[in-house]
């Protein structure tokens, strides 16, 4: 169930509600729980974007994973060579850190998130997310913060993911 939470100055008042909503500076994000936790740890530019473009997106997306420890980034890194599955990232967690992994400012600077148009999440809608996609990065535009989309990379494309340009 998700849970509509309002941060108001600091305090924080809970209620049940179809969405979670964040007050910040006149921002009214759309945001599921599911979403708002997993921003958790991520750099506070690339969530302003991500509240931002909640609000207003063609079509609502749910945000799935936003800091990865090394050993989720090691596991996510063996798909498809060591253990089953697709290949599905070149960073190895190690030798190649994430972006999803904390820097030393604290802050991850990724988030994957994928369309969930009816509340679940749809892992095979490129086409939804190319639509999702023009929205935040317009949005990133509006607030002068600069962000890379996976479908943009030339040798991964990575549909789910952004990332905060360092």
């Amino acid at each position: 169930m998700n849970h509509r939470i309002i941060i108001i100055t600091g305090g924080i008042l809970a209620g049940i509600g179809l969405f979670g909503f964040i007050f910040r500076k006149k921002i009214m994000s759309m945001l599921n729980a599911r979403s708002l936790s997993n921003l958790q740890g991520v750099h506070p530019n690339l969530c302003k974007v991500m509240e931002t473009a909640s609000a207003t997106t063609p079509i609502p997306f749910t945000i799935t994973s936003g800091v990865r420890t090394q050993a989720q980034q090691q596991a996510l890194y063996a798909k498809g060579r060591t253990t089953a599955g697709s290949i599905v990232t070149n960073a190895d967690g190690v030798t190649k850190k994430s972006n999803h992994q904390v820097k030393a400012d604290g802050y991850a600077y990724a988030v994957d998130l994928f369309a969930s148009p009816n509340g679940a999440v749809n892992v095979n809608d490129a086409a939804s997310l190319k639509t999702i996609a023009a929205h935040i990065k317009s949005t990133a535009a509006k607030l002068g913060i600069a962000i890379t989309w996976g479908g943009d990379f030339k040798s991964f494309i990575d549909y789910p993911h952004f990332e905060l340009k360092t």
